[in-house]
């Protein structure tokens, strides 16, 4: 059972806990430390000054891959480490993360060709040790991916990755560390790293809720705070802080009737020879992603501009020319920011290094770059690093990051996909989430949206929901999918969830108002008018 989040805030603040580790960032990074350091027996408080997943773990683009990109420009570390990370977490947890289809198209005097590729392919399914590449002929390709050009197409490479939702994976891992002693907040700033002689000796901690700061001892700290990491280093004389490059990655939310696509569909955009991916996603088709400098407040939630709706529509009418798709058929867009690390020489946004790095600073670790993939590997070595002579306490490798779910039948009113889907998201708490409610489905302008009321119940009872945009935009993503934002909606979570949650009548009010705000102005096209929904 979580401790209630006013008794263990109050606890903290008495020092009535002790800690052998505090993880700073609740995105990807820092719930798969958590995860690692509980479950290797050690004391772990996690804190987020925001939502869990806030940043940019809730908006990626959704890929648990390999980054064929990158084994084509020479990074092969990577690609190895992702692909066999992408093994072990499809193996671990089927229906959180799932299997998909990738479809290049090739077209007459366009790189790369089917050869080039195929090539490519062979050594990232060597790398994965299964064969999933594929050439198709141009009469196979139109039937995988109807409504593609067939203008000067000469056929079609596939291949095998695979997609998340990312903020429901960070979810799960965090239940995951708390089955094993974790404690873990959101809405806790870290505003400073204490140090004692120059080593790191805590962290001053302060929770929305309160008017002051307090600080909490601790001799290790992991700062896996992504595009904010460089906030919190106080580096030695003899080592850089990291430098962050803040890259800005944009997507558009389309409905999947609008265009239908049942793999991912890829295409270098002719302007920057960028690929850029239309796939199926929750119930919607999505397109991304852009790549370019984020200068805006890192506190202020990004969004897209208006050159990069215009850049993924340009690429989505050269592939679909028949869907003619425009700005009034988007649903909404999202934008995060990903963390690179820079060493300054590169002008091109795209050609910045993905790869993971470290800064070490006496009891305190800094990491940033990396991928969703390989969040377990990065989160084991920071632990190793911060523990030193003492990384044998770490668990075993092999060891599993999720728990299996509970061997229970599949109650007659779900679909084997929604039973899937639930086992993925729930894992051992599977039993409990489907007990939380009656099991009915929510619907949207009489269509299913997927979605049970029993998990927005148990989002509200059990995952930290502290205001109505977490639910809504990253416990689940009514706020995404449905065509009015779930405005429509809005009276029938309060009538289900607002007893749950303990809001009195203008406190539901204040969220209403705060989340249709947020979406408003991060999650739909720029330029709308102030209080229109899409």
């Amino acid at each position: 059972m979580t401790i209630p989040r006013d008794q263990l805030l109050e606890s903290l603040k008495a020092g009535k806990y002790s800690f052998d580790v505090v993880v700073l960032g609740g995105g990807i990074t820092g719930a798969g430390v958590a995860r690692e350091a509980a479950a290797s027996g050690l004391r772990t408080l996690l804190v987020e000054q925001m939502d869990f997943a806030w940043g940019t773990s809730s908006r990626s683009s959704k890929m648990v891959h390999g980054g064929l990109r990158y084994l084509g420009s020479g990074q092969y570390r990577l690609a190895r480490d992702a692909v066999r990370e992408r093994q072990r977490l499809m193996a671990e947890a089927p229906g959180l993360i799932q299997p998909l289809r990738f479809v290049m198209p090739h077209f007459r005097r366009q790189f790369p060709g089917p050869r080039v590729f195929q090539l490519l392919l062979a050594v990232y399914d060597r790398i994965a040790k299964f064969r999933s590449r594929r050439l198709l002929t141009p009469a196979e390709t139109m039937h995988w991916v109807p409504g593609l050009t067939a203008e000067h197409l000469i056929g079609a490479s596939v291949f095998s990755d695979a997609v998340t939702d990312d903020a429901r994976l960070v979810q799960r891992i965090i239940a995951e560390a708390r089955r094993d002693g974790a404690l873990c907040l959101n809405y806790t700033k870290a505003l400073e790293v204490l140090r004692t002689e120059g080593k790191a000796a805590g962290v001053r901690l302060h929770p929305e809720e309160f008017d002051a700061p307090f600080d909490l001892p601790c001799p290790l700290v992991i700062n896996a705070t992504g595009a904010w990491a460089d906030r919190l280093q106080t580096p030695s004389t003899d080592r850089a802080a990291l430098n962050i490059r803040p890259l800005r990655g944009s997507h558009l939310v389309l409905p999947w009737s609008r265009l239908p696509v049942s793999c991912s569909v890829s295409l270098l955009h002719p302007d920057d020879k960028r690929p850029v991916f239309a796939f199926p996603w929750e119930g919607t088709t999505v397109l991304g992603t852009t790549d370019l400098d984020h200068s805006e407040d890192l506190d202020v939630e990004p969004r897209i501009s208006g050159d990069e709706v215009n850049y993924l529509l340009k690429i989505s009418n050269r592939l679909f020319p028949s869907s003619n798709i425009s700005k009034e058929d988007i649903l909404s867009t999202w934008a995060g920011v990903r963390p690179i690390v820079t060493d300054g020489t590169s002008k091109d946004p795209s050609s910045e290094n993905r790869e993971h790095e470290f800064r070490e600073d006496r009891g305190l670790i800094s990491i940033a770059g990396g991928k969703l993939t390989t969040f377990r590997l990065i989160a084991r070595e920071a632990l190793v690093r911060g523990l030193g002579e003492n990384a044998n306490r770490l668990r075993d490798t092999n060891l599993p990051v999720f728990t299996p779910e509970p061997d229970i039948a599949r109650p007659a009113a779900l679909t084997h996909l929604t039973w899937n889907r639930l086992k993925g998201y729930y894992g051992p708490d599977l039993a409990s989430m489907l007990a939380s409610s009656p099991l009915e489905e929510v619907f949207v302008d009489g269509k299913s949206s997927g979605l049970l009321w029993a998990e927005l119940h148990w989002a509200c009872k059990e995952e930290d929901v502290q205001h109505l945009d977490d639910l809504l935009l990253r416990r689940t993503r009514l706020g995404l999918i449905t065509p009015d934002a779930a405005r429509s909606l809005l009276p029938e979570i309060r009538r289900q969830c607002q007893s749950v949650l303990g809001w009195d009548d203008k406190r539901w009010e204040r969220e209403e108002s705060r989340y249709l705000g947020i979406r408003n102005r991060a999650y739909t096209l720029p330029g709308e008018e102030p209080g229109h929904v899409r």
